[in-house]
């Protein structure tokens, strides 16, 4: 399948905000104000998909299927539109990826970008259109007041420009229920990423969150592991020590996944209790893995900062050094 990769940003661009899992109702009204704001700073316009402010909307993602289908639909038919964000994650993504039309998509190429359980929407687009698609912040992640700054610059880093992008650590990372109180915040100094199997590796990027990603195993819209695959993969709060190594043996079961060659893991958060540690106790015991480098402890999943990570892009791994690369 031909890779299409859509066109960057540039001030004066519209973008539109979906809400393929749970929806507007859940995010107060100061984190709404900061996220647009913020949108605004980039030289970007907001308009909101016709389903996305339904106030049917919880945290159950009770608006059925097809009107969030529609509002995805809705988003890649409007040729005024040169983006899409994700409202937030959830739990159901994956109940509207049978209802998309993906020719109209591979028609429309534009840039889509989410995370958590928006990795099933994601690739499914990925891999039923060879678009390469965004993951990233939320709009409402945009939303946070403070400690945003290294979001943002890789936000724009990865939307904005074609050239390559070098990845760095944080200074700094944060687990905390920001959105109940964006004053008081615990920020974290960063140790910065963990070599646990030291190498060099570049390949095509594809991933997301794991136990999402693995909802898509032994389907079409699962996206091929291709020659000189990076992998990124990141899990929640809800992982931990068996769950992780399981979920991860499960993508090691696959039959192309002799192809990848290298693993990129997002930071993990406190309530996973996965120390280092116990992740090469994991990885060490894993003869799929004995060879490949193996980087974690990386600035994207359900911690913050992130980056935004092109699903579909490319990838240079050297060491402890990470590129981005058209």
């Amino acid at each position: 399948m031909e890779k299409i990769v859509p066109e960057k940003l540039k001030k004066g661009d519209k973008i539109m905000i979906v809400a393929p899992s749970r929806g507007l109702k859940l995010i107060g009204a100061d984190c709404r104000k900061i996220a647009e704001e913020r949108f605004e700073q980039m030289g970007l316009k907001i308009e909101f998909a016709p389903n996305t402010t339904d106030e049917n909307w919880d945290i159950s993602g009770s608006t059925e299927p097809q009107k969030r289908a529609d509002d995805i639909m809705y988003a890649f038919n409007d040729k005024s539109v040169k983006a899409i964000f994700t409202v937030i994650g959830g739990f159901n993504s994956n109940q509207i990826i049978s209802l998309l039309n993906y020719e109209i998509i591979r028609q429309n190429p534009k840039i889509i970008c989410g995370f958590s359980d928006i990795t099933a929407l994601l690739n499914a687009i990925h891999a039923k259109t060879g678009m390469e698609v965004y993951y990233g912040p939320h709009y409402s992640s945009l939303g946070m007041k403070k400690g945003c700054d290294y979001t943002l610059k890789y936000l724009q880093k990865a939307l904005f420009s074609d050239e390559t992008i070098e990845v760095k650590p944080s200074d700094e990372w944060s687990d905390d229920l920001w959105f109940l109180d964006q004053e008081n915040r615990d920020f974290i100094k960063n140790d910065g990423w963990w070599n646990i199997h030291s190498g060099n590796a570049e390949g095509f990027i594809e991933g997301g969150n794991l136990c999402t990603f693995n909802l898509l195993l032994g389907t079409d819209f699962r996206p091929a592991f291709k020659p000189d695959t990076i992998l990124f993969i990141e899990d929640d709060e809800g992982t931990n020590f068996a769950d992780f190594d399981r979920d991860l043996q499960a993508l090691c079961y696959q039959s192309d996944f002799k192809n990848v060659k290298a693993l990129i893991i997002g930071r993990f958060q406190k309530k996973s209790d996965m120390t280092k540690e116990k992740l090469e106790f994991i990885i060490n015991r894993k003869p799929e893995l004995k060879n490949l480098p193996v980087l974690a402890n990386v600035d994207f999943g359900h911690t913050t900062p992130i980056l935004t990570i092109p699903l579909g892009g490319y990838a240079i791994l050297c060491g402890n050094e990470l590129k981005f690369k058209k």
